[in-house]
């Protein structure tokens, strides 16, 4: 089966829910849809970092990707 535009895909991983969250706002209000996904395990102190990854849709992808290099995004 292929991969359709609708399909998710992942555009960022990092750090924390709260980074996270400012890059689904600014992506959400350039009208693109995106959401965020492991936030419990962000936060959690132990020896295995976690991350909150950052999705869009595949036709938005880059897109999104102008919207990082904007608010700058590394």
């Amino acid at each position: 089966m292929g991969q359709k535009a609708d399909d998710s895909t992942k555009l960022i991983e990092v750090r924390s829910e709260a980074q996270a969250a400012l890059i689904v706002a600014a992506l959400e209000d350039a009208g693109i849809n995106a959401n965020a996904q492991g936030g419990l395990t962000a936060g959690f102190r132990a020896e295995a970092p976690g991350g909150v990854d950052v999705f869009v849709r595949r036709s938005d992808l880059e897109r999104a990707r102008e919207v990082l290099r904007e608010i700058k995004v590394n």
